[in-house]
């Protein structure tokens, strides 16, 4: 019959937006994962994770800041950055020092060895983007996106 559910259509309807592949924290999760597990294998022989990767990127583009400052770019918090700092001044890619302009601060420096190691490291964002089979502008439009949601969820 024409224009009748059933109890079936009812069901599944409701359902609907609770289907894990309706999920916009799912396409994110999932995304994260084989993005996460991409730069596993690019930064292997680097011999660095993914987050200590990320810190290398905001000291490679400004050496000599300060923990909180580099906690503040990365959105992380000083119980999760201090073990990351560790490793990597236990790697002999950073120093942590006492900031001279404020001695409560800790700032952190590369090393000889963190700045040529950003040599090694050029090459990975276009490996990332030739994985992602995207275009430049697609993958800036993209990113674009992301960092308007990420934006208006911090609100």
């Amino acid at each position: 019959m024409i224009g009748m559910t059933t109890h079936q259509d009812d069901k599944k309807a409701q359902a609907a937006p609770l289907m894990l592949e309706q999920q916009l924290c799912f396409a994110l999760y999932s995304t994260n994962l084989a993005l996460h597990k991409l730069y596993r294998q690019l930064l292997a022989p680097l011999n660095l994770t993914y987050p200590q990767y990320l810190v290398m990127l905001v000291l490679w583009q400004q050496d000599d800041v300060t923990v909180s400052a580099i906690g503040e770019q990365l959105f992380l918090d000083s119980a999760t950055l201090t073990p990351l700092l560790k490793r990597l001044e236990s790697a002999g890619l950073i120093q942590r020092q006492r900031s001279r302009r404020d001695e409560r601060q800790v700032a952190v420096t590369l090393t000889d060895r963190g700045v040529a190691l950003r040599e090694r490291a050029v090459t990975i964002p276009e490996a990332v983007r030739c994985a992602t089979a995207c275009d430049v502008d697609e993958l800036l439009s993209l990113k674009a996106g992301l960092e308007k949601l990420r934006g208006t969820l911090q609100q």
